[in-house]
């Protein structure tokens, strides 16, 4: 028999759960809302540079990449393309509503998280690309707030490096989701809210497919911070600190969370300092 303190806990504990899952629920259901009220008329985005806005999924994700989609095609400014890049032999299921979002899509091997720059930075050598995460909500105006800054590396949301010595800290210890504007070669863009790279930011080595596969399979964000370090760049993080609304149901295999959770970064980090150095 349960004891009355552990049932008491218990009980807590479940109402606790509801109550954030019903939070959620009313966040998902406001902003699907939000997007399917917005009623504009896009504006050139005025950047010297043709600008690609890139992503990737995967069929797991599919349930909810529309809802992702829609909001990054319906922007205050508008992109000269928004690209969806699929493993060959994933495009089979797509569904219709994805496809009616009007996005591009394209066909690359499958590189995993790589596929939402590695390709594109081939296509496009002389573009802006902006990338995108395709389980989170985007309001109408985060294409315009990330190409309003003035850094060749861009981001709305970043973490700075702590340092132990000449090395980093381990990861958990960085100073993480940046509350306030900062540029600097310490400041680490996280993806998940969209990261806006100038043409010729990185490192030639960017595109060595056997190296990030080697030392970062799966942690694309370390891997594109050496690189764009290693180019003698360093990244510029935009506005305040912001909330990421990840779409219900579409975390049931987060890259994110693995590599939280294992030091699945801490490897890749590693790694990458054992390789080149830190920059």
């Amino acid at each position: 028999m349960v004891p009355p303190y552990r049932q008491c806990g218990l009980a807590a504990a479940r109402m606790a759960g509801l109550i954030r899952t019903l939070k959620a629920q009313w966040r998902t259901r406001r902003a699907v809302a939000e997007i399917g009220a917005r009623d504009m008329q896009p504006r050139p985005h005025g950047m010297p540079t043709e600008v690609i806005v890139s992503l990737t999924s995967y069929p797991g994700r599919y349930a909810t990449l529309a809802r992702t989609l829609n909001g990054l095609m319906r922007q205050t400014v508008r992109a000269d393309r928004t690209i969806l890049w699929l493993a060959h032999g994933d495009e089979a299921t797509l569904p219709d509503e994805v496809r009616a979002t009007g996005v591009e899509v394209r066909l690359w091997e499958d590189i995993r998280s790589y596929k939402k720059i590695i390709p594109a930075l081939q296509a496009f050598p002389d573009a802006a690309i902006v990338t995108a995460d395709d389980d989170v909500y985007y309001p109408a105006d985060w294409l315009e707030r990330l190409l309003a800054g003035t850094g060749k590396v861009r981001a709305l949301r970043a973490h700075r490096v702590v340092m132990a010595g000449q090395v980093p800290a381990p990861y958990d210890a960085w100073e993480r989701g940046l509350a306030a504007p900062e540029a600097g070669p310490l400041v680490f863009p996280t993806g998940v809210m969209g990261v806006y790279y100038a043409p010729g930011v990185f490192h030639h080595d960017v595109m060595d497919k056997e190296l990030f596969r080697t030392l970062a399979p799966d942690a694309d964000d370390v891997w594109l911070y050496w690189m764009h370090r290693r180019a003698g760049n360093h990244a510029e993080k935009l506005g305040s600190k912001g909330r990421v609304l990840e779409w219900p149901g579409s975390q049931a295999r987060s890259l994110r969370a693995s590599n939280l959770g294992d030091s699945g970064n801490d490897r890749a980090i590693a790694a990458m300092v054992a390789k080149f150095g830190f920059p």
